[in-house]
């Protein structure tokens, strides 16, 4: 599943060298997949009997699974056979397409409308799903908003269908879709007992519990800016049940033209880019796939109206925008309130 989102997440991982508590150790797992990279740290004492050969593969696995239902760059795939399927029918799907779309439509619901998964038609018009980025006429962009909106989706998540109210109707998951994939791993690694690890893809992560070296888990911000990496702002996990780190930006994936720079964050209201001076936001939640949903729909808001959502909704979110030539940081009250 190439996410295109990925090219505009902000999370790098701070590693520090430390000895071990004694029987302690921790082992790495990584490798390509989703259009990008992942990193996972796993801590194991003397007692586990985890093979990190056979858990990698089990990842990969995982990996796999989610693809194949999930990613909009795979013909095969669930999600795409879905797309295809011209009709208002009710249509069956997966139980991880319906929690997708029901975590969506729930953070559509409270977020003005600004996380829509049904833009996929608008991705495409502006070229970003094939990146042959242009900037089509208006008359386009408003013939291919008419089949916009997530109240175009009818979800019935018991029975595992649903009913497009237009026909044409799109689904684009790239949004929400990488956090679900960490939460399916950091699952994965519950099930075999691990109950300290760090699951990063593509930038997108969950921690849980401490290093080997009993340190806390610490995270560094992305500084955003396009061209360079360098660390903005580190946050200590200082709670062990789990914690999802989510950041979503507008300063990689964009395009130039005739010196106006366009996002790849869409706003499904106007068809257009989002046009204001939030750079990046990232969310802390318990739950990965809530968290990368709430990133997103905070970003397309902006810097003003992003935060009065997150403080509505009790999010703990960190903004990142320019205010003329100088990089600003607000903080949402939840976040403040932790050490």
């Amino acid at each position: 599943m190439n996410v295109s989102k990925t090219l505009g997440t902000a999370i790098l991982t701070v590693f520090f060298l430390a000895a071990c508590q004694k029987g302690r150790e921790e082992s790495e797992l990584s490798g390509a997949a989703q259009g990008t990279t992942y990193h996972i740290k796993i801590v194991l004492d003397s007692q586990q009997q985890v093979k990190p050969e056979e858990l990698h593969k089990a990842v990969e696995e995982t990996f796999a699974e989610i693809d194949i239902k999930l990613s909009n760059y795979r013909e095969d795939s669930e999600i795409s056979k879905l797309n295809r399927q011209k009709t208002s029918d009710w249509l069956p799907i997966s139980k991880e397409i319906a929690e997708l779309l029901s975590i969506s439509k729930a953070v559509n619901a409270n977020s003005k409308g600004c996380l829509d998964l049904t833009i996929k038609p608008l991705f495409d018009l502006w070229g970003f799903s094939k990146h042959e980025m242009k900037v089509p006429d208006q008359p386009s962009i408003d013939r291919v908003l008419a089949h916009v909106g997530m109240d175009k989706i009818e979800l019935d998540q018991e029975h595992l269908r649903l009913l497009k109210k237009d026909a044409e109707l799109g689904i684009d998951l790239s949004a929400i879709a990488q956090g679900y994939t960490v939460g399916a791993i950091a699952n994965l690694l519950e099930a075999n007992g691990i109950q300290n690890y760090m699951v990063e893809v593509g930038g997108e992560m969950k921690v849980k519990g401490r290093k080997a070296n009993g340190d806390e888990w610490r995270i560094a911000i992305e500084k955003p800016t396009p061209f360079t990496r360098e660390v903005q702002k580190i946050i200590s996990i200082h709670q062990e049940n789990g914690e999802a780190v989510m950041t979503s930006g507008t300063y990689r994936n964009f395009f130039e033209e005739d010196g106006k720079v366009y996002s790849h964050i869409l706003n499904p209201k106007t068809g257009r880019p989002v046009d204001h001076n939030l750079l990046s936001v990232t969310v802390l939640h318990d739950d990965p796939t809530w968290a990368d949903a709430w990133d997103t729909a905070l970003l397309c808001l902006g810097e003003d109206e992003g935060y009065q959502v997150a403080e509505a909704n009790h999010l703990r979110a960190l903004f990142i925008y320019h205010d003329g030539k100088e990089l600003k940081e607000r903080i949402s009250s939840e976040l403040a309130k932790e050490p």
